[in-house]
């Protein structure tokens, strides 16, 4: 069998990627339509409604354990409180998002740990804490002020907004290139009869295909690469923890999109049908897995919905190891969902396409 080094492998790489370089509208759409959202989140902060603050009250915390009945009541609709014992787990919980704030108590002043995912509700959290304290100092009439707040971020004190939406926008950007890259490639290709005349050419179906992954692959490294350039450059992004497992990430996520797309060109008879219904795929996923706004105020059913669809953990797992802080083995878990969820979706590509469109 012919190694993917030799001749044909690299012909049908630069012809792929010729024709996607002198197809305007697939470059537009692949690389430009995502910057334009990249640098308006970037250059904008827009205001964002939230719901109870999610606490964490860590050990014995006097000024909320002896609120008076009515403060207690005012707390109770400001925050959803759970208790540990555990502060390493407690941040951890926060640093993830599965918390807004960690709090604890050393002497007389109110330890509060919270996160920068969302700066609409850390603000929210920080002044409904504040509330509290001198709610509680006012209550001592005539005495000092007995509390005082201390307010920290559990994550590096160079995040920016920014931080945020670069995974979740890149990992938007790379789902749209393969899906439509790989749906339109198969569906074109079809009616074409490319396909038929491939079979007859002394070329093996592992360079054809070694070709198109390798193309869609190198596109979606091209990508990230421009993000992050500029990201840094102009919005002040900065990487933390191990950055660099979001490449193999992406690499995993790009072929589980690119099954996406096989499975829109098996399924529908004309090279638009194809990229219409990647489109229908893609498109409400980006919504639905927080590659624009975080799920945190969406139901609870949604976001449990959420955890079933590829983008949310590709995007989970590039904001854990290049944001968050996360080890290395925070990408496992996703890349081993994306990998499971690329094979089934192509296995099941594989049992609808028909060699003929009619």
């Amino acid at each position: 069998m012919k190694s993917l080094t030799q001749g044909p492998f690299w012909a049908l790489s630069r012809a792929i990627l010729w024709g996607f370089v002198r197809d305007r509208t697939a470059v537009f759409f692949a690389v430009v339509f995502p910057l334009m959202f990249l640098v308006l989140f970037g250059g904008l902060f827009s205001d964002q409604s939230v719901g109870e603050v999610d606490m964490i009250v860590v050990g014995d915390v006097t000024l909320i354990d002896d609120l008076p009945d009515d403060a207690d009541e005012s707390f109770d609709a400001t925050f959803d409180v759970t208790r540990s014992d555990d502060l390493d787990d407690a941040i951890a919980q926060v640093r993830k998002g599965d918390a807004d704030v960690a709090v604890e108590q050393q002497g007389e002043t109110l330890v509060a740990h919270y996160t920068q995912t969302d700066p609409a509700k850390a603000g929210i959290t920080a002044g409904a804490l504040q509330a509290l304290v001198d709610g509680t100092n006012l209550a001592a009439t005539g005495q000092p002020p007995t509390y005082s707040l201390d307010v920290q971020s559990v994550e590096d004190d160079s995040l920016d907004t920014i931080q945020y939406f670069t995974p979740g926008l890149l990992g938007w950007a790379v789902a749209m290139s393969a899906a439509f890259g790989a749906a339109a490639t198969l569906q074109g290709w079809r009616q074409t009869k490319l396909l038929r005349r491939l079979q007859l050419a002394p070329v093996s179906t592992r360079t054809v295909v070694g070709a198109r992954v390798s193309v869609t692959v190198a596109v979606a490294l091209v990508q990230m690469a421009i993000f992050l350039g500029i990201g840094s450059l102009f919005f002040g992004l900065t990487l933390t923890g191990a950055w660099w497992m979001a490449i193999p990430l992406l690499v995993v996520g790009t072929l589980c999109f690119m099954s996406l797309g096989l499975l829109a060109g098996a399924i529908t008879k004309t090279q638009e049908g194809a990229v219409n219904a990647a489109n229908f795929i893609v498109l409400p996923m980006a919504f639905l897995s927080g590659s624009f706004f975080p799920l945190d105020a969406a139901p609870q059913w949604l976001q449990v919905f959420s955890n079933v669809l590829p983008l949310k953990h590709l995007n989970e797992g590039m904001l854990d190891v290049m944001v968050r802080g996360e080890p290395w083995t925070a990408a496992l878990l996703p890349m081993l969902f994306l990998a499971i969820f690329a094979v089934v979706v192509t296995l099941i590509s594989a049992k609808l396409f028909r060699w003929e469109t009619t």
